[in-house]
């Protein structure tokens, strides 16, 4: 077995000024527990906030891994990998490693997801995926099996999550809560795109909003040449009627109320989509005016991006 302790390099590297260089690992996560579990949504939450990831690796390479962490040089922070019974026969040398871990001082957490047999069955009779351990059996041998290998994980892990009963977003939200370091947790980014319904839509939006129903910079021959961005009289004809104060007195209750969930949820980026007919005027405009508002506070990363406004109306 690798230790993971100091090697010589660690002992003897130094910075520039002639002071020992410190390994910077933080926080390291090993994920384990039942497959159909949720180990996978683990994982995504912790790469999501910016965690170096590692699924389905071998327990006898956690020990390895750990020591490049703390090698002086390494500038990841924090790291997490996800060791479960897809290694076969490897997995069963998983409750030593940990053990040799805490023994030899490396600080690290074990998070175990688990589920009842029948939350386990049903979930592998939705996917129609086969048991790891019961490839030509049934799931319930398969699960039976495991149980029967992960006992002794599970009764030294740091936190159990059952996530019988949880859907995948109550599980992101409670693995963001309860796992992830305060000051881990990024601020969530959200982009405002503009775009031209007459090129198609935002392929990758989250939300999508139609802005066709405002007046029309287009048909004002002086405005026509002119942009939404930074442009006071296009917004100033777009706000004429009134209409678009009465859009965003509906649309920034609803994303004061839905971009903090999102955030909950452990969701890094999220896409909103704003769409006029040729991007060019309403919907540059009103991406330019939510991203300086959602931007403004400390809450959210916001930024404004047109996809169509250098493709004219």
């Amino acid at each position: 077995m690798t230790e993971p302790a100091a090697t010589t390099a660690e002992a003897t590297a130094t910075t520039a000024e002639g002071e020992p260089s410190a390994p910077m690992l933080k926080d390291f996560v090993v994920i384990t527990g039942y497959s159909g579990a949720g180990k996978s949504t683990a994982i995504d939450v912790f790469e999501d906030q910016g965690y170096f990831c590692v699924d389905n690796l071998p327990p006898e390479m956690i020990a390895q891994l750990v020591s490049l962490f703390r090698h002086p040089g390494s500038k990841v922070e924090r790291a997490a990998v996800v060791c479960d019974v897809r290694g076969g026969s490897y997995f069963e040398a998983l409750n030593q490693v940990l053990l040799d871990l805490r023994e030899h001082g490396t600080a690290h957490r074990v998070v175990f997801l688990r589920a009842e047999d029948e939350v386990l069955i049903t979930r592998y009779k939705e996917t129609r995926r086969r048991h790891p351990l019961a490839p030509h059996g049934s799931v319930a041998e398969g699960i039976a099996a495991e149980r029967a290998i992960l006992g002794p994980v599970e009764a030294i892990a740091e936190t159990v999550i059952d996530s019988g009963g949880l859907t995948v977003h109550e599980l992101r939200r409670r693995i963001v809560s309860e796992l992830l370091p305060r000051e881990a947790t990024e601020r969530m980014s959200v982009t405002f795109e503009s775009f031209g319904f007459k090129r198609g839509t935002v392929r990758d939006a989250d939300l999508v909003f139609d802005v066709r129903f405002l007046p029309n910079p287009h048909w004002d021959p002086s405005l026509r040449p002119k942009n939404g961005r930074d442009n006071p009289e296009v917004l100033a004809y777009i706000a004429a009627d009134g209409q678009l104060g009465e859009f965003y007195d509906k649309l920034l209750p609803l994303l004061d109320f839905l971009l903090p969930l999102y955030a909950a949820e452990g969701k890094a980026h999220v896409t909103i989509g704003i769409g006029c007919t040729g991007g060019r005027h309403r919907s540059v405009a009103i991406a330019e005016q939510l991203s300086a508002r959602y931007g403004a506070g400390d809450e959210f990363w916001a930024e404004a991006r047109h996809r169509d406004l250098a493709l004219g109306g």
